[in-house]
């Protein structure tokens, strides 16, 4: 059997696409590939690509859903961590976060792997991002 070669998107439950859209293209410097709506159900999917690596995260929105503030204490998803090469990458991510306004948890070292460093912040819904860096 073949094995899993890495992760093609993730897709992200939002409460408002227009509002997350722009953030996630300034902040993370994601494009828009392709947006779908359905009027029938209401739902609305914008898929932003990494201009250079090849990932996507995909953002969804549901009509008629509960939204309750995002909990990476409820079983799901936690968080996502995007990775850069060095820290001294880490450290322009931090002055990009810290430009655009964004709150965020300077870099420190990781408690899950040694050696490596972390910046965690949250997106307009309180979705928990990271930008990591290994040792």
């Amino acid at each position: 059997m073949s094995k899993l070669m890495s992760v093609h998107h993730l897709a992200l439950t939002v409460t408002d696409v227009d509002r997350s859209v722009p953030w996630y293209a300034r902040v993370l410097e994601l494009e828009e590939f392709t947006r779908r709506e359905d009027p029938e159900t209401g739902l609305r999917k914008v898929v932003l690509r990494s201009p250079s690596e090849g990932f996507a995260v995909v953002l969804v929105e549901h009509q008629d859903t509960e939204r309750p503030r995002f909990d990476e204490r409820r079983t799901g998803l936690d968080h996502v961590a995007f990775k850069v090469s060095s820290r001294s990458e880490l450290a322009e991510w931090e002055a990009r976060l810290s430009e655009y306004g964004v709150v965020y948890t300077p870099s420190t070292g990781s408690r899950t792997l040694a050696g490596s460093s972390v910046i965690v912040f949250r997106d307009p819904d309180g979705i928990q991002l990271e930008i990591w860096a290994d040792a």
